[in-house]
């Protein structure tokens, strides 16, 4: 896969002010050095943007893992409730006003390819905002100081928007740009190729229609033709890459603070143990854990790798002591480690668990289609391929190859949870099936002895709060449509 790496020496760009500041704001906020927004290019906006787009992902993964069990606080603590603050200041801060600005003068010269990202990482970006909150500002949302209350869409109109906008940047995908622009290295991506954003936009409204499946609001059919028209290996992953200038977030945050001794984080039992042999003990005698563990998590000089219990006290969950840490030069937590928002895998096990849902599967039953399994040896091999380790051994263990007729959609969601490591996007697929330990073996919810939480003890979180600031700024508004965190999404109803 082509290495794009961030130039962080982007240009500075005008920051629109998106929701409830006050005018104020743009006398005191704008730095003094930063080029007016007539005077930039949509080149110079987009880095910035694309940037923004994964720093918010992973703003997003901070507050997530925990309730996913990737990763708990140093020592076993358990996290409590967040308002994922750092997703909201990357959407409505710095993506969504610019990606209006370059929109604007897209229309104006007739870039239409342009346009279409736009659109694209507009998309994602709403999607991810309405998943974290259910309703968020949106039509209103980029009228800067001509309206600093603006009003909330509900989360049915979100989807609406996102399949529109997808829809419309696969059409515009699709044709002609004669405009003579092009996006070249500031598409810190895929560096201007048009085709991959194409095969990102489908890829990405497979991802959000098989959201609504279990909603009955789309059917796996209509999944299975997006993905048809997706990735087709991991050249088309949306990774972004950081260097030696520009370190790696997870790396700042977890080996850094670890090596001065703040505040870190540990590697959770749930994701060990569904690497580790515990929860799918490997039958065929080549394998002792997951390849792909090593490359997560260390633990020191002991044989076994053992994950914290959640407000365990640094223990595993055999009572023992756990060792599970972040790698200090793993895969994401390197200096230059990358941020995925989508790859080919996911794809794969979309496609997968579409595949199965389409032939009657449910979150108990076995066995299904010939294209299901498919899906799913092709998504772990293709997961084997983006962390680069040889994964022979372990897709032929009989853990892993259980055959088309023992096939269980437990084995699609264990595979998809390990791949996509990090990835926010794994905190949808629990609320998708209610946390069921049908489907995420093992799972099981926090004791009211080691919740962090004292308001709701024994229930899983389905939502983040408003941030702070925004309820500062508009009230009413987020009053209006704060529920608290363990009410359903609108698609998770």
């Amino acid at each position: 896969m082509k290495k794009v790496s961030i130039i962080k020496t982007l240009l500075l760009f005008s920051l629109v002010c998106a929701t409830g500041c006050s005018e104020d704001y743009f006398d005191v906020n704008t730095p003094s050095n930063t080029a007016p927004l007539e005077d930039l290019r949509m080149q110079d906006l987009m880095a910035p943007v694309i940037h923004s787009t994964m720093e918010g992902q992973r703003s997003a993964e901070l507050s997530f893992g925990n309730y996913v069990q990737y990763f708990v606080t140093t020592g076993g603590g358990a996290a409590g409730q967040t308002s994922a603050a750092g997703l909201w200041e990357q959407v409505y801060l710095y993506v969504l006003p610019n990606l209006d600005a370059i929109k604007s003068k897209a229309d104006e010269v007739g870039a239409t390819h342009i346009d279409a990202v736009a659109d694209i990482l507009l998309a994602a970006n709403i999607g991810i905002a309405t998943d974290t909150w259910d309703n968020i500002p949106y039509s209103e949302a980029s009228n800067g100081p001509d309206n600093n209350f603006p009003e909330f869409d509900d989360q049915q109109e979100i989807y609406t928007e996102i399949f529109a906008l997808l829809d419309g940047a696969i059409s515009k995908l699709g044709g002609p740009d004669n405009s003579g622009f092009d996006l070249g290295s500031s598409d810190l991506i895929y560096g201007g190729d048009s085709e991959k954003w194409l095969k990102l936009a489908y890829s990405l409204k497979a991802r959000y229609q098989l959201h609504l499946v279990n909603k009955g609001v789309v059917t796996p059919a209509e999944v299975l033709a997006s993905v048809e028209n997706g990735f087709d290996s991991n050249e088309d992953n949306f990774t972004m890459y950081y260097d030696d200038r520009n370190i790696n977030p997870w790396y700042s945050e977890e080996i850094l603070a670890r090596r001065t001794g703040n505040l870190s984080k540990d590697i959770a039992s749930q994701l060990v143990s569904s690497m580790n042999g515990d929860y799918y003990p490997f039958q065929d005698g080549l394998v002792e854990i997951d390849p792909r563990l090593p490359l997560f998590a260390e633990n020191g000089d002991e044989a076994e790798y053992k994950g914290f219990v959640s407000g365990g006290a640094g223990v595993a969950p055999d009572g023992t002591d756990a060792n599970a840490r972040f790698r200090e030069d793993g895969f994401y937590t390197s200096i230059d480690s990358p941020l995925i928002l989508i790859s080919y895998a996911e794809v794969m096990f979309i496609k997968a668990e579409a595949e199965f849902l389409a032939n009657g599967g449910d979150e108990t039953s076995m066995g299904s289609t010939a294209a299901a399994y498919s899906a799913y040896m092709d998504g772990i091999a293709a997961s084997m391929e983006m962390y680069d380790v040889d994964g022979t051994d372990y897709m032929t263990d009989g853990a892993v190859d259980v055959g088309q007729g023992s096939l269980m959609l437990h084995h699609i969601m264990k595979e998809k949870y390990i791949h996509n490591f990090l990835n926010p996007e794994t905190f949808v697929d629990y609320r998708r099936y209610d946390f069921s330990d049908d489907v995420f073996t093992g799972l099981e919810i926090r004791s009211e002895e080691e919740s962090a939480d004292t308001e709701f003890q024994g229930q899983w979180f389905r939502r983040a709060n408003y941030p702070a600031t925004e309820l500062n700024r508009n009230e009413a508004n987020v009053l209006a449509n704060q529920q608290e965190p363990v009410v359903p999404v609108w698609w998770d109803e």
